[in-house]
């Protein structure tokens, strides 16, 4: 089966006993035993759910994985990732990281002894100087959150071949459809299915993907150990959502391109962040290793910080909140929102100031969004 085949069919198998197209909600906490763990494959939910399979099959699938497993959310995915190490152990991460990743990070730093440090995107010889004895895992996004810069997969996932290093790529931003980390040689693919995988502003969940076998046995493990298992309602809810990603993400990236080349143009602007314009500084790799430039933008004004930030709640059909990749259009304020977490200097070191603006592209009409985005820049 082809990609878009694959999105509406795998785990999707008609219900058995009715035919039911769709397969139906296991709502349930617990299942009935014929005897002492003697089951159907199920105990309790905590562990395992028929919903929790379907799921994991079709997102596995998408990501050319041969095992995924689900979680109650994208930090719930990463914290089971985490707790397979030990204290002194050395997490490698990309600089330009997503707040709840580094405050996550910083957390296990503080209370676990957990050894971290981080490297800018592309630097090829940073990244070989920063490996150490204990470094057990390379922490990828590629593009990263908030500034959209893009990692070479190839070139650094080979590196943590070479050293015995898992590499793990939060693939969250560009999706199944454009990118597959796995093909060009990471061990874990890592999404937070709140976004474009549920894509309805709807649901909180997350997923790991991965090759190895006993990898995958110890990261549902960790779901059951450590009580990340998302609800079967959510699941069921972000399977809808997955079948129909490909047709939704065709027109965020549509809709992202046209408005990325509009914003470029503008005055107001210092700096349009999207890898899909040949001004990029990564659209190389864009071309490269992505099937478009996603539906993320970034933008940094020449705009009064607090004028800025009054008028972002008052744009049109642009809503202000946190997320991204669902139907709808939303603007967010890193400095203030999705990255308040990380301390000020850090944050403008690298580069996510007062005037940065982050843009998640909806599936709307192109020129109504141009509209608001010409009224918005009116504005300030």
């Amino acid at each position: 089966m082809r990609f878009q085949t694959k999105v509406v069919h795998v785990g999707q198998k008609p219900e058995s006993k009715t035919g039911a197209i769709v397969p139906p909600l296991y709502q349930t906490s617990t299942y009935a035993q014929e005897a002492p763990n003697k089951h159907q494959g199920f105990d309790y939910t905590r562990a395992d759910n028929p919903n929790f399979q379907n799921l994991e099959m079709a997102i596995a699938a998408l990501e050319g994985g041969k095992h995924a497993v689900v979680y109650s959310s994208g930090l719930g995915a990463a914290m089971a990732l985490l707790m397979q190490l030990h204290s002194g152990d050395h997490v490698l991460a990309v600089d330009d990281v997503y707040g709840g990743t580094y405050r996550l990070l910083q957390h296990l730093k503080d209370r676990f002894q957990l050894d971290v440090s981080y490297v800018a995107n592309n630097d090829v010889h940073a990244w070989q100087k920063a490996i150490r004895s204990n470094t057990k895992y390379i922490w990828l996004e590629t593009p990263t959150n908030p500034l959209l810069k893009l990692v070479d997969l190839k070139t650094i996932c080979a590196i943590g071949k070479k050293k015995k290093i898992r590499t793990i790529v939060d693939n969250t931003f560009a999706t199944p459809c454009l990118q597959q980390p796995l093909a060009l040689g990471a061990d874990v693919v890592l999404h937070s299915t709140t976004k474009y995988i549920g894509g309805h502003s709807d649901v909180v969940g997350g997923a790991l993907v991965m090759n190895e076998s006993e990898l995958a046995k110890e990261l549902w493990r960790a779901r059951m150990v450590y009580g990340l298992n998302p609800s079967p309602f959510d699941v069921w809810l972000t399977h809808r959502g997955l079948k129909t990603i490909s047709v939704r993400v065709e027109r965020q990236v549509k809709n992202a391109a046209a408005l990325a080349l509009f914003l470029e143009k503008q005055k107001k602007i210092r700096k349009v962040y999207y890898p899909g314009l040949s001004s990029h500084p990564d659209h190389h790799l864009a071309k490269k290793q992505m099937c478009g430039g996603g539906g993320m933008i970034s933008i940094v004004l020449d705009a009064d910080a607090q004028k800025l930030q009054s008028a972002l709640g008052k744009m049109k059909i642009f809503t202000l909140a946190e997320s991204l990749g669902a139907v709808e259009s939303l603007v967010c304020h890193p400095a203030t929102m999705t990255h308040a977490s990380i301390p000020a200097k850090i944050r403008e070191a690298r580069g996510i100031d007062d005037t940065l603006v982050r843009f998640s592209i909806g599936i709307e009409d192109q020129e109504d969004l141009l509209e608001a985005l010409q009224h918005f820049l009116k504005t300030i």
